[in-house]
């Protein structure tokens, strides 16, 4: 049932130069380094998804403040969380550029500065700017980096180490919101997010403990970062792509390349031979090789990011990964509508005073932390596909999600929404899946895409469920439409595969009657 990159014949070349060069294993992976990238997902994930979470303490004191409508204050904290996963194409190209370290780095700051300016804000649509579209742009560029580097740390226990950082955002929800509760009960709301501002900076140290993954090349004693490799190898691989496109032309690139080769020759050959030369002179020189060396790296990284989009080896190209995207528009809207219309089954059945003692969405987060570790320890046994119990995983949501509505007494509901939080945690899954699909090196590409799918479905989900609700006066068709959805979502992902493997098959037996 799981299909790997083997499976459904796609390569991007990854191993196309394996056999010129002995590579020793790195002792960073699986153990060493690789537990601190996890440390600093898992904080990343506290800080941003857990704060995102948090955010209805925010959001009650902003109705006070502003004294707007529900339907557009409740926009301020949508536009930040859709951002954060939307922007993920976008930061798959910083990432080809600048690496995982630089990206994450600058985000945090950027992160801080839309909560600070938005201490200042003097009405809803100045938070719009501040904290929706520049914090959450920010979230995006830490986001992205720290599922990556786990990825790229990790072989024998991806599952398992994607599982514990994630748990990030469970622990993040409940510190979060009791912190921002704290801070806006003790200084006021402006205050309270001037304060998480100076928090989030802490985003930029756990961006610095990103170290670049690096290999040593036993025939040369050459120790290169695995990034510049894979730059090298898009670069004359997207070559041939854009000029199968029709828009550039291998040559131009050859040449351009080569001018920028002899600028930087050049350059360095006057900074030894012109030590005569005035210190404005050679204050130039050192900013012209500086502006040659950028503009090298940045069409390295464009030329990765352009040939994984558009290219020949386009990502899109990949049947199971394109079905993958259109399951991710509906898995994550259908994970949300439990907690925007359980409060009304609750009210409903009049079970408040039982949902008083232990909420039924704390159930949920609760179990879902266990289900995300769960999940991974279950993903990285030897005999267990990965590709299974994701979709396992998934058929147990979907149909919490339909039978939810049936139920009408405390218990039976807590059953379910237990069986919501455990489900759920094929989150953790979700980069393992993906980079079994596409390959470490596309990893940040692709992974960028299923998010903004996600961050898609996060934007329009919670109004398509209020808009339903309106016109049928009755929660039960937002969880049948959504769960319904939900499984076309996953019907693609059961038949892609079989098609795929179909294929080389079909193949075989045509070539066998010539």
């Amino acid at each position: 049932m799981y299909a790997s990159r083997e499976d459904i014949g796609y390569d991007f070349g990854d191993d196309s130069k394996a056999g010129s060069k002995t590579i020793k294993p790195n002792p960073n992976i699986d153990g060493g380094w690789a537990w601190m990238i996890v440390l600093s997902s898992f904080l990343v994930h506290i800080l941003i998804m857990g704060s995102q979470m948090a955010l209805g303490i925010l959001n009650m004191e902003w109705l006070e403040e502003f004294n707007r409508s529900r339907g557009l204050t409740a926009w301020v904290s949508s536009l930040s969380m859709g951002i954060t996963l939307i922007v993920g194409p976008f930061i798959g190209l910083f990432i080809s550029m600048c690496g995982c370290r630089k990206t994450a780095i600058i985000g945090g700051i950027l992160n801080a500065l839309g909560w600070i300016l938005s201490a200042y804000a003097s009405n809803v649509h100045y938070l719009f700017l501040t904290f929706g579209v520049t914090a959450g742009i920010g979230s995006g560029m830490v986001y992205l980096p720290a599922v990556v580097m786990v990825g790229q740390y990790f072989q024998k226990r991806r599952a398992l180490a994607q599982g514990l950082s994630t748990t990030g955002t469970g622990f993040g929800a409940f510190l979060m919101t009791a912190l921002l509760k704290y801070l806006c009960t003790e200084f006021g709301w402006r205050n309270a997010m001037f304060i998480q501002g100076a928090i989030s900076l802490n985003l930029c140290v756990c961006g610095a403990l990103m170290r670049p993954l690096f290999h040593v090349v036993s025939e040369k004693h050459v120790v290169r970062s695995n990034s510049e490799d894979n730059q090298a190898k898009a670069l004359s691989h997207s070559a041939e792509t854009v000029r199968s496109n029709g828009v550039l032309s291998e040559e131009p690139e050859k040449r351009e390349e080569a001018t920028n080769e002899e600028v930087l020759d050049s350059v360095q050959h006057i900074e030894t031979g012109g030590k005569s030369r005035s210190g404005r002179s050679m204050y130039g020189l050192r900013i012209l090789k500086t502006v040659s060396q950028l503009t090298v790296t940045v069409r390295k990284g464009f030329a990765m990011w352009y040939s994984s989009y558009f290219g020949a080896a386009s990502l899109f190209t990949n049947r199971v990964f394109v079905a993958f995207i259109i399951w991710a528009l509906f898995a994550y809207s259908s994970f949300v509508i439990p907690f925007i219309h359980l409060p009304e089954i609750v009210k409903q059945y009049n079970l408040s005073s039982q949902n008083n003692i232990f909420p039924l969405t704390s159930i949920i987060a609760i179990v879902h932390i266990f289900g995300k570790v769960i999940l991974g320890i279950i993903s990285d046994l030897p005999c267990i596909s990965t590709w299974n119990v994701f979709l396992m995983a998934n058929f147990t949501l979907v149909t919490c999600i339909l039978t939810l509505p049936l139920m009408q007494t405390y218990v039976t509901l807590a059953v379910v929404c237990a069986l919501i939080g455990f489900s759920s945690g094929y989150f953790s899954l979700m980069p393992v899946v993906t980079e079994d699909l596409v390959g470490t090196r596309h990893l940040a590409n692709a992974y960028g895409i299923i998010i903004c799918a996600n961050g898609i479905s996060a934007l329009l989900g919670p109004p398509f469920a209020g808009w339903i609700y309106d016109m049928t006066h009755k929660y039960d068709f937002s969880f049948y439409i959504s769960g319904l959805l939900y499984m076309v979502g996953i019907i693609f992902l059961l038949i892609q595969p079989c098609i795929q493997k179909k294929q080389p098959r079909e193949k075989s037996t045509e070539e066998a009657q010539i």
